[in-house]
């Protein structure tokens, strides 16, 4: 499907045939797929197609503006139709379409173009402007229907007058002393594997091959190193279960499907050291007890996927990877899977269903991935952040990784800092730092406005106040303020954001993200927005605490019966801004 989507830009019923065929696919199996991946389209689009963010942060940063002028320059956004219905479009043309996060909050707003054909382009848009959007919708039936990344480049380049356009790995702590994650991105060439070597890379993967996989196992647990993806699970406790399950083949899947809102350090690690992943991966393998491993990567991040591609061949042709790694009799190797465009995919089993080629929706657990996971064998599930540090483990030693940070929360965490700072990027920082602190290694809050409230975890997260910003950076402190530190977000609103608009915004994405696998979250996300739309507009029914009440009613019922943390969490955010930030305190209705 991704193959046809590629080259012509949509799955037809033809191609759709071709594929059931094939594959020997049932039409309902693969008709289910092909709807339910936001990147996939059934219904017709031109080769060109430019998805533009309107989520939380870029709505910070001009998103709406820039989206005006869109409208009134090029038209209203595309729309699907119902699923299968054959709209009119000029094959050769162009269509902008609204997207949720894209992933690259530190350069909001920001879009997406993908042009399929021959050579197929899929180009990061960071800093965009209307001016680059509209002369890409222009420019596509003007004898640039091939247009490749070089030429679109260029062209972006020659309206901005700069290279700017482009996302880079450049991170605004490069070259600073005392990182560990960070500190190759924006030094290090990360294409070339000699550059990689000559910076301390694969030390880590010769020393595990040394010392073997249950000592590996037990330096990861010494380490007391905890899921980065906002589980917080310890790592060494899901390796040695994995490892001892009898069934066999055993499988390491890296989830670098980070669509949470607000989050983007996973992209900087894949773009600017690809290779430290495929060290870290390979060595989990190993001690796992695992031949074959799946990087999963959003497909929103071609960068990140070329590069670990690359990095992937470089090691296998180098003897990193592949059968009999450095003459040492071990084998492991990695395949990339790419998503569609499904933020429920990020879910630790959801992403099993995906891979096996399925829609993606959670399973019920148990059994646990450990027993029971990809193809329904022992499984391990870990982030690419999470992954990351595991060559420093192994070097160093679980006890001197455990001396970073504070007795719960061990070593280094990657923030990805975004909104309304000064320096949006991703930043490492040990574990205790307050979010103060972090806050100001961004330079704080935009010259001439004040802080409103800050957003932690992401869409999934917890609202915080000005009065909050004290609360220490740690599994443990987050903890007693009743916070999450998630997947590391952190977004800052000053006092010109609306933060209605932006609780309607994150519950739109919930409500459009839901699989829809299970009622509580299938028609309570959709309740919770609509009861939102009511608050907001001043249209309620009974009350401001009347919709209050009914979204508490409805936010318990998500929490404790949705299958996955999806509907678990679908209310967290919204809850918080209004019992902790009181945020429809003074809402008065014009119509009740």
């Amino acid at each position: 499907m991704r193959a046809i989507q590629e080259r012509v830009g949509w799955i037809s019923e033809s191609g759709l045939e071709y594929v059931c065929r094939r594959l020997d696919v049932p039409p309902a199996d693969a008709w289910g797929v092909a709807t339910f991946y936001a990147l996939l389209s059934t219904t017709p689009r031109p080769r060109r197609v430019i998805h533009v963010c309107d989520d939380v942060v870029c709505r910070c940063r001009g998103a709406n503006e820039l989206i005006e002028e869109l409208e009134e320059v090029v038209g209203p956004a595309h729309s699907h139709g119902p699923e299968g219905d054959h709209v009119a479009v000029d094959r050769q043309g162009a269509v902008w379409v609204r997207s949720p996060c894209l992933g690259m909050c530190d350069q909001a707003p920001a879009a997406f173009v993908q042009q399929a054909g021959e050579k197929p382009t899929e180009i990061p848009v960071g800093h965009a402007m209307a001016r680059e959007l509209v002369a890409l919708c222009e420019s596509a039936g003007d004898g640039r229907r091939d247009a490749g990344p070089a030429e679109i480049i260029g062209m972006l380049r020659s309206l901005m007058m700069t290279s700017g356009a482009i996302p880079t790995t450049v991170i605004p702590q490069q070259n600073k002393p005392g990182l560990r994650l960070l500190r190759r991105i924006g030094v290090v060439d990360p294409t070339s594997i000699d550059a990689y070597r000559a910076s301390s890379g694969f030390e880590a993967l010769r020393k595990a091959l040394e010392i073997g996989p249950d000592e590996i196992i037990r330096e990861v647990t010494e380490s007391r190193l905890m899921g980065r993806g906002g589980a917080a699970f310890p790592t060494g406790r899901k390796w040695d279960a994995v490892a001892k399950q009898a069934a066999w083949p055993h499988y390491l899947i890296c989830n670098a499907d980070e669509s949470e809102p607000g989050t983007f350090k996973d992209r900087e690690l894949l773009d600017g050291d690809p290779f430290a992943i495929v060290e870290a991966m390979t060595i989990a393998g190993f001690a796992t007890g695992c031949e074959r491993g799946f990087l999963y990567i959003r497909g929103e991040y071609p960068l990140g996927a070329e590069r670990i591609q690359h990095a992937i061949d470089e090691s296998r042709k180098h003897g990193y990877l592949g059968d009999d790694i450095l003459g040492r009799g071990a084998s492991f190797d990695i395949e990339i899977r790419r998503g569609g465009g499904a933020y429920i995919c990020g879910e630790e089993t959801a992403i099993f269903n995906s891979i096996e080629g399925y829609r993606g929706e959670p399973r019920n657990k148990p059994p646990f991935p450990a027993q029971a996971g990809l193809f329904g064998l022992p499984t391990v599930v870990n982030n690419v952040e999470t992954l990351a540090n595991i060559p420093f483990i192994v070097l160093e030693g679980g006890a001197a990784f455990a001396r970073v940070g504070t007795e719960q929360s061990t070593g280094t965490r990657l923030f990805c800092l975004s909104g309304c700072v000064k320096r949006p990027g991703v930043y490492e920082v040990p574990f205790g730092k307050t979010l103060r602190e972090v806050l100001e290694l961004a330079g704080g809050i935009q010259q001439g406005s004040t802080l409103q409230a800050i957003l932690l975890g992401g869409a999934a997260g917890v609202f915080v106040g000005p009065n909050d910003l004290d609360i220490p950076l740690t599994f443990e402190g987050a903890r007693a303020a009743k916070v999450t530190l998630g997947s590391g977000v952190i977004v800052a609103f000053d006092d010109m954001v609306d933060l209605g608009d932006v609780l309607l915004r994150i519950a739109s994405f919930f409500r459009d993200e839901s699989c829809g696998q299970c009622v509580p979250c299938r028609v309570g996300t959709v309740r919770q927005e609509e009861a939102l739309h009511r608050i907001v507009s001043g249209r309620t029914l009974g009350g401001v605490q009347q919709e209050i009440a009914l979204l508490d009613e409805v936010g318990l019922a998500m929490k404790d019966a949705s299958i996955c943390g999806l509907g678990q969490t679908a209310y967290a955010a919204v809850e918080s801004a209004i019992h902790r930030l009181g945020v429809f305190k003074n809402r008065q209705e014009t119509l009740s």
